[in-house]
């Protein structure tokens, strides 16, 4: 069984270099993500997360940890732009939703009938595509997802591969759930959601300022 698992992982060692050699920008990495990388992107994410969309899902190395995690194969939507990847993704999960597209396209197709994704997995490699692509994935990917939905995206860089001006702009906010040192190279990974509107944030502070105000109020009764 070993040496078969290790058989599996040297070809998708091989069809990764060949994708980089063919498209350096769009596969952006030579190998597929590791154990560490798979484990951490997919830490906050279980069976009751529900739907589960996949971007650039590659050899279904985050594939497998979200089904390890619970999130039933049928409930998975693998979106891979590569041919190669596709088929391969085709043999390997045949029960899971296999789109062949482009992530900023997206938001144009239908993707569930019933429920929202409650999470957004994404091995797209953001720092080398041009803002106005980025801001088209996130926004596609948001249209997808529940109210309180994550989207979890990985880097190798040393910030959050989306700027601050197209979080702005959408109105997100990005915090960084960790780091896997032990992939090749080192990543960290962050998790992606709105923002709370400004009268939600609003009302906040004034709970806060007023459970604040009771608490001084009790102390000088007392």
């Amino acid at each position: 069984m070993r040496e078969l698992r290790s058989s599996n992982n040297i070809g998708d060692v091989r069809r990764f270099f060949r994708a980089w050699l063919s498209a350096p920008l769009r596969v952006a990495a030579i190998m597929p993500s590791g154990s560490a990388l798979a484990g951490l992107i997919t830490s906050e994410i279980s069976a009751a997360t529900g739907p589960v969309i996949e971007l650039g899902a590659g050899t279904g190395v985050f594939t497998r940890a979200l089904i390890a995690r619970g999130v039933p194969e049928d409930k998975l939507v693998l979106v891979e732009y590569g041919a190669d990847f596709v088929q391969l993704l085709e043999q390997r999960f045949p029960r899971a939703r296999i789109l062949s597209a482009d992530a900023a396209r997206l938001g144009e197709v239908e993707l569930f009938d019933d429920s929202d994704a409650g999470a957004v997995i994404s091995g797209l490699p953001l720092l080398s595509m041009p803002p106005r692509k980025v801001m088209a994935i996130l926004d596609a990917a948001f249209s997808h997802l529940r109210s309180d939905g994550a989207f979890y995206q990985f880097t190798y860089g040393p910030r959050c591969p989306v700027p601050r001006v197209l979080l702005d702009r959408l109105a997100l906010k990005a915090i960084r759930i960790g780091g896997a040192l032990a992939n090749v190279p080192p990543a960290a990974v962050y998790r992606i959601r709105r923002r709370p509107p400004r009268s939600v944030i609003s009302m906040r502070k004034t709970q806060s300022r007023g459970s604040t105000g009771k608490r001084l109020l009790d102390l000088s009764e007392a």
